[in-house]
């Protein structure tokens, strides 16, 4: 199910001050950003506010994983704030993600994160106390339960993503982190995936990071993953 992904720029910075260079440097090229634990941890909701003031749409990625009725304060939060995507952990369970979709209100939408991209299948297995047979099945396990609480996508490498397509089609939209035009020393992504990878995968939404925000010409990278997402 091939698609045009919608790009979000990761806005994997320290400060509110950082994120204004790097806006101002994608000018109207961008118009969706993702605000993660590190920006939001260091500015807080006036980030997003900010953002917003600037007509962008906001990925707010905070991983959110407690109990059901601190999720939905959290979403609610989100939501007034007009974040467009917030993100749960689908490891937190069928009561949580539910939470966190009813506090999200029609206009959030919810993605529920499957296995980390960080992670291999050594590593995940590990993280769950059980071995996995494959990475796929595990994903697929969450995205059925994402689709059962009415949640809006979910967060799973590029690997996967097709498998996420095939089960669910257009009910649930796919976001692919870890997107990569060249080999990044130390990466720390053990499942990345090419623009044309993941468009060809059927993802929704990619999150491009250190390919355009280290690059010395963010506009110029920036431009480069949107013609190989065409």
């Amino acid at each position: 199910m091939p698609t045009r992904p919608q790009p979000i720029v990761a806005l994997d910075v320290q400060s509110l001050a950082e994120a204004r260079v790097l806006v101002a440097a994608l000018g109207s090229r961008a118009d969706y950003y993702k605000v993660g634990l590190q920006l939001f941890s260091a500015e807080g909701p006036r980030v997003v506010e900010w953002l917003r003031g600037e007509g962008k749409r906001v990925f707010l990625d905070l991983k959110l994983h407690d109990i059901p009725l601190t999720v939905r304060k959290a979403a609610e939060s989100a939501n007034r704030m007009k974040a467009d995507l917030l993100t749960v952990h689908g490891l937190g369970g069928d009561s949580m993600v539910r939470a966190a979709v009813e506090g999200a209100g029609a206009t959030t939408g919810v993605l529920v994160v499957t296995v980390l991209t960080s992670m291999d299948l050594a590593s995940a297995s590990n993280a769950l106390g059980h071995p996995l047979v494959t990475l796929s099945a595990e994903v697929l396990r969450l995205a059925a339960l994402a689709a059962g609480t009415g949640a809006h996508g979910v967060v799973c490498a590029g690997a996967e993503c097709a498998a996420v397509r095939a089960a669910h089609g257009p009910r649930l939209a796919p976001l692919v982190p870890g997107l990569r035009t060249a080999v990044v020393a130390g990466d720390d992504q053990a499942r990345v995936a090419t623009p044309e990878e993941a468009a060809e995968a059927g993802a929704a939404y990619v999150v491009v990071g250190r390919a355009v925000t280290a690059a010395s010409d963010p506009l110029l990278a920036f431009e480069g993953v949107l013609t190989r997402l065409s």
